[in-house]
């Protein structure tokens, strides 16, 4: 049965009034959160106290969740765990991908990745020492800068500004042919794309959960690990829960069976109950009629704005099967436009230079928001409307 996605809609607390085009960067409320919430706030934390760890499932909330989210990124049960932030997860695949081929010193990106993904490979490779070294190159020439000098390909699946896509299972192949390993980031792809992680060959993926998951800000992110290297994979960040046996408190690390050993620090407790109940949002939607639907708004976005704002220029691949769920377009004064809009009730956002970034979900953004969002954009660019002082004020999140 095709999936329903105005029951999914339904499902979540939208503003009136409001067209919310950036779930790409912070997904909305989803309606069953605040109860879910409260239980764990006070039945769970109030009543039972630390007894909660046991009682209510806590310690088992990281690979319980991580498999409700390894059916929306094709990977096999079992092999995704939650918990810190993506880029201690990056970190955490970066060194052990750099572990396991010892013989190469090469960390291989894009330009178009998002830089906090750069930050910790360059801060890895100055831990590690000055043969160490990130090369980065544009998107479109990763596949020729694959070679046998690199150790890993580090690349985020969908680009966070324009939208594109790369092609996880030829990139992932191509440095498989090269020895060297891959790690994809989706933090613009789960919950967005038809992403395969198993499928396509990835040795690592990580990604957030607060963007088309809707855990709520400064949700847990998640870290997936390949079968073939689950029970060999040395964790550089060697925390307790990650430990064989936390509760023997030994002085020595040995690292837990399988996904286990990923784990780190104390799991979010009150996160990861919000993500337990936002992704039963997930059950019944079947994720190729949620690309399907994605492909369909996106395309619509695109025809309307082209029509009615010949200033604005697509920076989004135009072929659907290049880019992710989200559609953006160049212009010189993208911030002003974007405070415009936001001002109107239709909520995107900007990324510097000059882009503005609007994120297509379909399981809650419908034609009409789509339909509205194109009439008050060209209202807003006909009329200059942007033009004004308080438009092109920066405030610290843009």
């Amino acid at each position: 049965m095709p999936t329903d996605f105005s029951a999914t809609r339904a499902m979540f607390d939208l503003p009136e009034g409001v067209i919310y085009l950036d779930g790409n960067s912070l997904g909305p409320l989803p309606r069953a959160v605040p109860a879910r919430l409260q239980q764990a706030a006070t039945a769970e934390w109030g009543q039972m106290l630390i007894t909660g760890w046991n009682k209510a499932g806590w310690m088992e909330l990281p690979t319980r969740i991580g498999d409700r989210i390894a059916r929306l990124i094709g990977a096999e049960a079992g092999h995704v765990v939650m918990g810190d932030t993506l880029s201690i997860k990056v970190y955490q695949a970066l060194a052990s991908s750099l572990e396991m081929n010892p013989k190469r010193r090469v960390i291989l990106s894009d330009t178009g990745n998002f830089p906090s993904d750069l930050y910790m490979a360059e801060g890895l490779c100055r831990t590690l020492g000055p043969e160490y070294s990130l090369k980065t190159v544009a998107p479109e020439d990763v596949a020729a800068a694959i070679d046998d000098t690199v150790a890993v390909l580090m690349l985020t699946e969908v680009d966070y500004r324009t939208g594109r896509r790369h092609d996880m299972p030829a990139l992932t192949a191509k440095a498989h042919e090269v020895g060297a390993l891959a790690i994809w980031d989706l933090a613009h792809s789960a919950g967005a794309t038809d992403v395969k992680v198993a499928e396509g060959g990835a040795d690592f993926a990580v990604g957030c959960s607060y963007k088309y998951l809707n855990s709520g800000p400064g949700g847990p992110a998640f870290i997936y690990v390949a079968p073939r290297h689950a029970e060999t994979v040395r964790p550089a960040l060697s925390g307790w829960l990650g430990h064989e046996k936390p509760f023997a408190f030994d002085l020595d690390y040995r690292p837990g069976s399988g996904i286990e050993r990923m784990r780190v620090g104390t799991p979010p407790v009150l996160q990861l109950a919000a993500l337990d109940a936002a992704l039963d949002v997930w059950d019944g939607v079947e994720i190729a009629d949620l690309r399907a639907r994605s492909i369909e708004l996106c395309e619509a976005f695109i025809a309307g704005v082209e029509a009615t704002c010949p200033t604005l220029e697509l920076a989004t691949p135009r072929d659907a099967s290049q880019r992710g769920s989200q559609v953006s377009f160049r212009h010189p004064e993208g911030y002003a436009i974007m405070q415009a809009l936001i001002a109107r009730g239709v909520i995107g956002d900007f990324r510097a230079p000059d882009i503005l970034r609007f994120g297509f979900t379909p399981l809650y953004t419908a034609f009409e928001d789509v339909e509205g969002a194109v009439k008050i954009l060209a209202e807003i660019m006909a009329t200059a409307e942007w033009d004004r002082p308080e438009f092109k004020t920066r405030a610290k999140v843009t």
